[in-house]
C-alpha cells in the first residue's frame, strides 16, 4: 500500500550504504571452522529430543550456462552425467543426518535451490525425492510449502506435471529482465513467453504460488526498458515478486568479470528504476514486504506480515522460522536451534567427505545470548518494521534501554532523519526509512564494524 512506503531521495542516497541482507544474525561472515559435524550431530539430538518440525534445504549446484551477474555457488556444465556422483553423495548425507531425527518431525518446507534443480533429469529428481520420503517424514496432503527454482530455459509443461506430481506447490522463476539486448550482455537469452508458458502450467497444476525475480543494475538496462520489463510481469500476475539490486563484485565473484562495467547503469538511474517498479507494482495492488519483496495482499508472506507471525531465515523471508532449517548438499547451511552449520562449498571436498561417511560439514557458529538477543531484535525489525521493547525485555530478562545504551545515539540520529521514530517503548520504522530497514538493523549488528563494507551488497 502507498501509505506503507514513501520514497525519499535524500534520504535513500545518504542512507544506501553497504551491509548485510540479514537472512540470519549473525551472518555467514561470521562461521568459523572450530565447529563441525560433532556439533551438528549434538544439535540434531536437541532437535529430536524437542520434536521440532524441519525445513529442508537441497542445493544442485548444475548449471548448463554460464549466467554473467550470478553470485552463487554452482558448476557450470554441459555433462549431465555430473549429476550421478552428486546425488549417490546427497543421498548419504540424507541418510546421515535422518538417523539422528525422529519420525515425528514433519516437514513442514522443502526448498529445492541452486544451481538450477531442474539441470536433473526427471528420473534423478524422482529418485531424489523418493529418498528424502524415505528418511523424512514429508506431507502428503499438499499442506506443506514445498518449492522449487526453475529456470525457464530449462523446463516444460512436463517438467512441471512431474514436479507437481512429486509434491512441490511453490516454484519461483529466474526472469532478471525482458530485454533481448540486456540479456545477452548477461549471458542469459530467454523469452517471455518461456516464463509465460511454465506460468500457465503452474496454474493449470494448482501450483499454490509463483514467485519471479528480477534485477535491477545489469549491464544495458534503463529506466524506461526495465518499467516495460516489469509491466510485461504484472501482466503475468506472480503471487510474489523479488527485485534485487545488481551487487557488482567481481572480484569476488569470477562470472562478473565478462560483464562491462562501463555498460553498467550510473547509481542515478538504478535509484529510478527501483523506485517506477515500486510505483507499478503498487499500482498493481502488490504490498511490499520487505528487502526486496512484493506480493499480492492474498499471498501467505502478506497474510503473516499482517498477523505479525512473518518471520526470516536463511530462505529470506518465510513462514517456517519456528521449524529447524537442515541445509543438504553441497555449500548449504544448517540452522538448527542455536547452532549455524555450513557443508564445504568445494564440491570434491563435499563428496570426498560422505564417500567416507562423514558429514561434510567445514564451519558454523553457537549463538551466544548476545547473539539470540540482536537475532530478535533485527528479526523484528526486519520482518514487522517495529519493534516492542517489553517483548525482548521479558523474553531475555533484560532492560533495552540498558542493554542497548551504546546503541541509542545511533538510534536518535535515525529518528532525527524521519528513518523511525523512538520512544519508551518502541521502535518504529517509518515509511520513509522501510527501503533502507537494513541500515536500521545495522545499528544492532555488534559485528559490523570487524568486516570491509565490501563484503555486502548495497542497501539499495
Amino acid at each position: 500500500m502507498l501509505d506503507d512506503l514513501r520514497w525519499d531521495t535524500d534520504l535513500i542516497r545518504r542512507y544506501d550504504l553497504s551491509g548485510p541482507r540479514y537472512t540470519s544474525y549473525p551472518t555467514a561472515l561470521q562461521l568459523h571452522s572450530e565447529v563441525g559435524s560433532f556439533d551438528l550431530l549434538h544439535a540434531l539430538r536437541e532437535s529430536r529430543r524437542a520434536v521440532r518440525p524441519l525445513s529442508l534445504y537441497v542445493h544442485v549446484p548444475f548449471c548448463a550456462n554460464i549466467c554473467y551477474y550470478c553470485a552463487c555457488n554452482k558448476i557450470i556444465t554441459k555433462d549431465r552425467a555430473r549429476a550421478q556422483p552428486y546425488l549417490q553423495r546427497l543421498e548419504q548425507e540424507i541418510q546421515l543426518i535422518a538417523c539422528h531425527l525422529d519420525s515425528r518431525q514433519t516437514v513442514e518446507q522443502l526448498h529445492f535451490g541452486g544451481g538450477t534443480p531442474t539441470f536433473l533429469s526427471h528420473v534423478e529428481l524422482r529418485q531424489l525425492m523418493a529418498t528424502l520420503r524415505q528418511h523424512f517424514t514429508l506431507l502428503d496432503d499438499d499442506s506443506g510449502d514445498y518449492g522449487i527454482e526453475i529456470d525457464p530455459r530449462e523446463a516444460d509443461w512436463s517438467t512441471m506435471g512431474l514436479l507437481r506430481e512429486l509434491g512441490f506447490n511453490r516454484v519461483s522463476l529466474g526472469v532478471q529482465d525482458l530485454d533481448p539486448a540486456v540479456q545477452r550482455a548477461v549471458n542469459r537469452l530467454q523469452s517471455l513467453e518461456q516464463t509465460r508458458t511454465l506460468i500457465e502450467a503452474a496454474r493449470t497444476l494448482q501450483f499454490r504460488s509463483v514467485n519471479l525475480d528480477l534485477i535491477y543494475g545489469l549491464p544495458k538496462q534503463t529506466p524506461e526498458g526495465f518499467a516495460r520489463t516489469v509491466e510485461e510481469v504484472i501482466q503475468l500476475q506472480p503471487d510474489r515478486l523479488s527485485v534485487f539490486n545488481y551487487a557488482h563484485l567481481p572480484e569476488r565473484f569470477m562470472p562478473q568479470r565478462r560483464i562491462d562495467s562501463s555498460e553498467l547503469p550510473a547509481p542515478a538511474a538504478k535509484l529510478e528504476m527501483l523506485h517506477t517498479t515500486i510505483e507499478q507494482l503498487t499500482a498493481a495492488g502488490y504490498r511490499y514486504i520487505g528487502m526486496d519483496h512484493f506480493a499480492l495482499p492474498d499471498d501467505e508472506l502478506a497474510i503473516a506480515q499482517e498477523e505479525g507471525t512473518l518471520q526470516r531465515n536463511f530462505q529470506g523471508y518465510t513462514t517456517h522460522g519456528h521449524c529447524d532449517l537442515i541445509g543438504l548438499g553441497v555449500s548449504a547451511i544448517s540452522q538448527i536451534g542455536d547452532l549455524y552449520s555450513q557443508n564445504s562449498s568445494d564440491l570434491a571436498i563435499y563428496q570426498q567427505s560422505l564417500s567416507s561417511a562423514q558429514l561434510a560439514t567445514q564451519r558454523g557458529l553457537v549463538c551466544n545470548r548476545d547473539d539470540r538477543i540482536r537475532r530478535a531484535v533485527i528479526q523484528q525489525l526486519i520482518c514487522h518494521f517495529e519493534l516492542d521493547f517489553e517483548q525482548i525485555e521479558s523474553a531475555f530478562g533484560i532492560d533495552f534501554r540498558g542493554y542497548f545504551v551504546a546503541e541509542w545515539p545511533a538510534l536518535q540520529t535515525l529518528q532525527r532523519d524521519g528513518l523511525i521514530s523512538v520512544d519508551a517503548q518502541r521502535i518504529e520504522v517509518l515509511p520513509a526509512g522501510r527501503l533502507l530497514v537494513r541500515s536500521v538493523c545495522m545499528v544492532f549488528d555488534a559485528y559490523l564494524a570487524q568486516h570491509s563494507q565490501q563484503r555486502f551488497s548495497r542497501v539499495i
